[in-house]
Protein backbone atom coordinates (compact mmCIF):
# COMPACT_ATOMS: atom_id res chain seq x y z
CA UNK A 1 0.00 0.00 0.00
CA UNK A 2 2.94 2.40 1.20
CA UNK A 3 4.69 1.43 -2.55
CA UNK A 4 1.32 2.51 -4.59
CA UNK A 5 0.66 5.50 -2.16
CA UNK A 6 4.12 6.87 -3.08
CA UNK A 7 4.00 5.78 -6.71
CA UNK A 8 0.66 7.53 -6.96
CA UNK A 9 2.43 10.71 -5.43
CA UNK A 10 5.05 10.42 -8.01
CA UNK A 11 2.79 10.65 -10.61
CA UNK A 12 1.04 13.73 -9.52
CA UNK A 13 3.91 15.51 -8.89
CA UNK A 14 5.20 14.80 -13.10
CA UNK A 15 1.71 15.63 -14.09
CA UNK A 16 0.96 19.07 -12.32
CA UNK A 17 4.06 21.58 -11.19
CA UNK A 18 4.93 22.76 -7.95
CA UNK A 19 3.90 22.48 -4.59
CA UNK A 20 2.36 24.84 -2.21
CA UNK A 21 1.97 24.01 1.51
CA UNK A 22 0.67 20.34 1.10
CA UNK A 23 -0.81 20.50 -2.16
CA UNK A 24 0.02 20.01 -5.67
CA UNK A 25 -0.68 22.48 -8.14
CA UNK A 26 -1.93 22.13 -11.76
CA UNK A 27 -0.77 23.96 -14.43
CA UNK A 28 -3.84 26.22 -14.58
CA UNK A 29 -3.91 26.55 -10.77
CA UNK A 30 -0.18 27.69 -10.91
CA UNK A 31 -0.32 30.00 -13.28
CA UNK A 32 -3.84 31.55 -11.60
CA UNK A 33 -1.24 32.18 -8.50
CA UNK A 34 1.40 33.72 -10.65
CA UNK A 35 -1.29 36.54 -12.06
CA UNK A 36 -2.34 37.07 -8.43
CA UNK A 37 1.02 37.92 -7.73
CA UNK A 38 1.98 40.13 -10.33
CA UNK A 39 -1.64 41.89 -9.67
CA UNK A 40 0.04 42.07 -5.77
CA UNK A 41 3.32 42.84 -6.72
CA UNK A 42 3.80 44.90 -9.64
CA UNK A 43 7.04 45.20 -10.73
CA UNK A 44 8.30 41.96 -9.82
CA UNK A 45 10.81 40.05 -12.11
CA UNK A 46 11.46 36.55 -13.17
CA UNK A 47 14.06 35.66 -10.50
CA UNK A 48 11.63 36.94 -7.96
CA UNK A 49 8.72 35.50 -8.89
CA UNK A 50 10.65 31.93 -9.36
CA UNK A 51 11.99 32.34 -5.37
CA UNK A 52 8.33 33.06 -4.19
CA UNK A 53 6.33 30.49 -6.19
CA UNK A 54 8.99 27.60 -5.13
CA UNK A 55 10.11 26.69 -9.31
CA UNK A 56 12.49 27.27 -11.79
CA UNK A 57 13.06 30.69 -13.70
CA UNK A 58 12.71 28.43 -16.48
CA UNK A 59 8.94 27.62 -15.46
CA UNK A 60 8.16 31.05 -14.93
CA UNK A 61 9.29 31.95 -18.21
CA UNK A 62 7.00 29.64 -19.80
CA UNK A 63 4.55 30.54 -17.90
CA UNK A 64 4.67 34.08 -18.58
CA UNK A 65 4.62 33.09 -22.00
CA UNK A 66 1.92 30.98 -21.86
CA UNK A 67 -0.09 33.70 -20.69
CA UNK A 68 1.47 36.61 -22.98
CA UNK A 69 -0.25 34.16 -26.03
CA UNK A 70 -3.64 34.27 -23.95
CA UNK A 71 -3.49 38.15 -23.81
CA UNK A 72 -3.80 37.79 -19.65
CA UNK A 73 -0.59 40.08 -20.07
CA UNK A 74 2.13 41.61 -21.28
CA UNK A 75 5.80 40.61 -21.29
CA UNK A 76 8.27 43.28 -20.24
CA UNK A 77 11.88 43.43 -19.82
CA UNK A 78 12.72 41.04 -17.47
CA UNK A 79 9.02 40.75 -16.16
CA UNK A 80 5.24 41.04 -17.29
CA UNK A 81 2.36 43.62 -16.47
CA UNK A 82 -1.34 42.70 -16.10
CA UNK A 83 -3.58 43.31 -18.97
CA UNK A 84 -6.83 44.16 -17.45
CA UNK A 85 -9.01 45.75 -19.93
CA UNK A 86 -11.58 46.11 -17.66
CA UNK A 87 -9.88 49.33 -16.27
CA UNK A 88 -9.86 50.96 -19.33
CA UNK A 89 -12.40 53.99 -19.31
CA UNK A 90 -14.90 52.99 -21.98
CA UNK A 91 -15.90 49.11 -22.84
CA UNK A 92 -15.92 50.50 -26.60
CA UNK A 93 -12.41 50.98 -26.43
CA UNK A 94 -11.84 47.75 -24.34
CA UNK A 95 -13.52 45.77 -26.89
CA UNK A 96 -11.07 47.48 -29.66
CA UNK A 97 -7.95 46.65 -27.30
CA UNK A 98 -8.69 42.89 -27.61
CA UNK A 99 -8.88 43.20 -31.48
CA UNK A 100 -5.54 41.60 -33.83
CA UNK A 101 -4.18 42.24 -30.01
CA UNK A 102 -1.70 39.88 -30.28
CA UNK A 103 -0.08 41.87 -33.34
CA UNK A 104 -0.55 45.29 -31.72
CA UNK A 105 1.36 43.67 -28.81
CA UNK A 106 4.40 42.92 -30.83
CA UNK A 107 4.48 46.12 -32.35
CA UNK A 108 3.78 48.12 -29.54
CA UNK A 109 6.93 45.88 -27.77
CA UNK A 110 9.61 46.77 -30.21
CA UNK A 111 8.23 50.24 -30.97
CA UNK A 112 9.07 51.04 -26.96
CA UNK A 113 12.81 50.41 -27.78
CA UNK A 114 12.82 53.52 -29.49
CA UNK A 115 12.11 55.95 -25.94
CA UNK A 116 14.77 56.37 -23.81
CA UNK A 117 14.61 58.19 -20.46
CA UNK A 118 13.96 61.61 -20.18
CA UNK A 119 12.32 61.64 -24.07
CA UNK A 120 9.26 64.05 -24.64
CA UNK A 121 6.72 61.64 -26.63
CA UNK A 122 3.57 62.38 -28.21
CA UNK A 123 0.68 59.29 -27.73
CA UNK A 124 -2.38 59.41 -30.04
CA UNK A 125 -5.62 57.65 -28.62
CA UNK A 126 -5.18 54.31 -30.85
CA UNK A 127 -5.29 50.86 -28.85
CA UNK A 128 -1.67 49.74 -30.53
CA UNK A 129 -0.05 53.09 -28.91
CA UNK A 130 -2.47 52.31 -25.67
CA UNK A 131 -0.28 48.40 -25.57
CA UNK A 132 2.61 50.05 -25.90
CA UNK A 133 2.46 51.87 -22.61
CA UNK A 134 2.49 48.85 -21.09
CA UNK A 135 6.19 48.26 -22.14
CA UNK A 136 7.30 51.77 -21.02
CA UNK A 137 7.44 51.18 -17.23
CA UNK A 138 11.44 51.29 -16.71
CA UNK A 139 11.58 54.59 -18.25
CA UNK A 140 11.76 57.26 -16.29
CA UNK A 141 11.39 61.31 -16.44
CA UNK A 142 9.27 61.10 -19.74
CA UNK A 143 7.26 63.76 -20.65
CA UNK A 144 4.32 62.81 -22.38
CA UNK A 145 1.51 64.56 -24.72
CA UNK A 146 -1.72 62.54 -25.10
CA UNK A 147 -5.16 63.01 -26.22
CA UNK A 148 -5.91 59.16 -25.05
CA UNK A 149 -7.45 59.03 -21.93
CA UNK A 150 -6.25 55.66 -20.82
CA UNK A 151 -2.57 56.14 -22.26
CA UNK A 152 -2.53 59.03 -20.04
CA UNK A 153 -3.62 57.14 -16.80
CA UNK A 154 -1.54 54.35 -17.95
CA UNK A 155 1.68 56.63 -17.84
CA UNK A 156 1.11 58.71 -15.27
CA UNK A 157 1.27 55.58 -12.63
CA UNK A 158 5.03 56.61 -12.80
CA UNK A 159 5.69 59.17 -10.84
CA UNK A 160 8.86 60.14 -12.51
CA UNK A 161 6.43 60.91 -15.80
CA UNK A 162 4.95 64.56 -16.23
CA UNK A 163 2.03 63.27 -18.59
CA UNK A 164 -0.17 66.15 -20.43
CA UNK A 165 -3.47 65.30 -21.54
CA UNK A 166 -5.08 67.60 -23.99
CA UNK A 167 -8.11 69.50 -23.16
CA UNK A 168 -10.73 69.71 -25.26
CA UNK A 169 -14.43 67.62 -26.48
CA UNK A 170 -14.43 63.87 -24.89
CA UNK A 171 -15.10 61.62 -27.73
CA UNK A 172 -18.14 59.41 -27.65
CA UNK A 173 -16.23 56.37 -26.86
CA UNK A 174 -14.85 57.72 -23.77
CA UNK A 175 -11.34 57.03 -24.86
CA UNK A 176 -9.76 60.46 -26.13
CA UNK A 177 -10.40 64.00 -26.51
CA UNK A 178 -10.10 66.30 -29.40
CA UNK A 179 -11.17 70.03 -30.28
CA UNK A 180 -9.39 73.23 -30.88
CA UNK A 181 -8.14 73.66 -27.40
CA UNK A 182 -5.71 70.79 -28.09
CA UNK A 183 -5.03 72.20 -31.32
CA UNK A 184 -3.81 75.58 -29.23
CA UNK A 185 -1.96 73.88 -26.75
CA UNK A 186 -0.16 71.54 -29.45
CA UNK A 187 1.30 74.69 -31.33
CA UNK A 188 3.61 75.50 -28.63
CA UNK A 189 5.22 72.16 -28.07
CA UNK A 190 8.52 70.91 -29.45
CA UNK A 191 8.14 67.03 -29.28
CA UNK A 192 11.10 64.29 -30.17
CA UNK A 193 8.99 61.61 -31.63
CA UNK A 194 4.70 61.41 -31.81
CA UNK A 195 3.89 57.78 -31.85
CA UNK A 196 0.52 57.33 -33.62
CA UNK A 197 -2.16 54.64 -35.43
CA UNK A 198 -4.19 54.84 -37.56
CA UNK A 199 -7.48 53.42 -39.70
CA UNK A 200 -6.04 52.46 -42.58
CA UNK A 201 -2.32 53.08 -44.76
CA UNK A 202 -1.77 53.38 -48.12
CA UNK A 203 1.23 54.91 -49.96
CA UNK A 204 -0.77 57.19 -52.35
CA UNK A 205 -2.90 58.25 -49.22
CA UNK A 206 -0.47 58.09 -46.04
CA UNK A 207 -2.20 57.70 -43.10
CA UNK A 208 -6.19 57.78 -42.44
CA UNK A 209 -9.09 58.17 -40.31
CA UNK A 210 -12.73 57.55 -39.85
CA UNK A 211 -12.97 60.64 -37.71
CA UNK A 212 -12.60 63.95 -39.03
CA UNK A 213 -11.80 65.41 -35.42
CA UNK A 214 -9.16 62.81 -34.64
CA UNK A 215 -7.74 63.14 -37.98
CA UNK A 216 -7.34 67.00 -37.57
CA UNK A 217 -5.75 66.95 -34.32
CA UNK A 218 -3.46 63.85 -35.36
CA UNK A 219 -2.57 66.39 -38.21
CA UNK A 220 -1.25 69.23 -35.60
CA UNK A 221 0.21 65.70 -33.39
CA UNK A 222 3.25 65.53 -36.22
CA UNK A 223 3.48 69.42 -36.72
CA UNK A 224 4.87 69.36 -33.54
CA UNK A 225 6.92 66.40 -33.29
CA UNK A 226 10.38 66.25 -34.69
CA UNK A 227 9.75 62.29 -36.14
CA UNK A 228 6.93 60.27 -36.50
CA UNK A 229 6.58 56.54 -36.25
CA UNK A 230 3.41 54.82 -37.19
CA UNK A 231 2.34 51.34 -35.34
CA UNK A 232 0.20 50.00 -38.15
CA UNK A 233 -0.77 46.12 -38.04
CA UNK A 234 -0.97 44.50 -40.88
CA UNK A 235 -5.15 44.59 -41.14
CA UNK A 236 -4.87 47.94 -41.98
CA UNK A 237 -2.25 48.52 -44.80
CA UNK A 238 -3.94 49.00 -48.19
CA UNK A 239 -7.18 50.29 -47.18
CA UNK A 240 -7.88 54.02 -47.49
CA UNK A 241 -10.75 55.20 -44.75
CA UNK A 242 -12.58 58.80 -45.08
CA UNK A 243 -9.98 61.39 -43.98
CA UNK A 244 -6.26 61.36 -44.51
CA UNK A 245 -3.83 63.31 -41.91
CA UNK A 246 0.02 61.84 -42.84
CA UNK A 247 1.58 61.68 -46.01
CA UNK A 248 3.45 59.12 -46.73
CA UNK A 249 6.99 61.30 -46.58
CA UNK A 250 6.20 62.75 -43.09
CA UNK A 251 6.85 59.33 -41.85
CA UNK A 252 10.09 58.29 -40.20
CA UNK A 253 9.34 54.96 -39.18
CA UNK A 254 6.52 52.33 -39.73
CA UNK A 255 6.18 49.11 -37.27
CA UNK A 256 4.35 46.40 -38.65
CA UNK A 257 3.42 42.43 -37.23
CA UNK A 258 4.88 39.45 -39.34
CA UNK A 259 1.38 38.89 -40.63
CA UNK A 260 2.35 41.91 -43.16
CA UNK A 261 2.38 40.57 -46.95
CA UNK A 262 6.36 41.01 -48.37
CA UNK A 263 4.73 43.30 -51.41
CA UNK A 264 4.28 45.55 -48.65
CA UNK A 265 8.17 45.30 -47.86
CA UNK A 266 9.29 45.98 -51.45
CA UNK A 267 7.06 48.76 -52.08
CA UNK A 268 8.26 50.92 -48.45
CA UNK A 269 12.07 49.85 -49.54
CA UNK A 270 11.01 52.51 -52.25
CA UNK A 271 10.18 55.22 -50.18
CA UNK A 272 11.79 56.90 -47.12
CA UNK A 273 9.97 55.49 -44.67
CA UNK A 274 11.95 52.91 -42.52
CA UNK A 275 9.82 49.21 -41.69
CA UNK A 276 10.15 47.35 -38.98
CA UNK A 277 8.31 43.87 -39.37
CA UNK A 278 7.80 42.70 -35.46
CA UNK A 279 7.29 38.74 -34.27
CA UNK A 280 6.72 37.88 -31.03
CA UNK A 281 10.57 37.41 -30.34
CA UNK A 282 12.41 38.65 -33.65
CA UNK A 283 12.26 42.05 -35.58
CA UNK A 284 13.66 42.64 -39.23
CA UNK A 285 14.19 45.79 -39.96
CA UNK A 286 14.34 47.20 -43.82
CA UNK A 287 15.95 50.71 -44.31
CA UNK A 288 14.34 52.80 -47.22
CA UNK A 289 16.00 51.51 -50.48
CA UNK A 290 17.40 48.66 -48.28
CA UNK A 291 16.92 44.88 -48.57
CA UNK A 292 16.99 44.79 -44.49
CA UNK A 293 18.65 43.17 -41.58
CA UNK A 294 17.35 40.47 -39.47
CA UNK A 295 17.92 41.41 -35.35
Amino acid sequence: MLISSNIAILQQISSTGFRTGICWLTTFERRQRLLDLIRKQPGLRVPEIAEQMSVSQGTVRNDLNALASMGQLTRVRGGATIIDNTQLAHPAFAMRAKVNAEAKQHIARWAADLVRDGDSILFDASTTVYHMARYLQDCRNLTVVTNGIDVARALAQNPSNTVILLGGLVHSDGASVTGTLSEQLLKDLHIKTAFVSCYGFSLEAGLTEIDIHEAQLKSKMIASAASVVALIDSTKFGRVTLTPFARTDQIAHIFADSNLNPEWIERLGQTCVALTVCAESTVSTYAPRDPGTRH
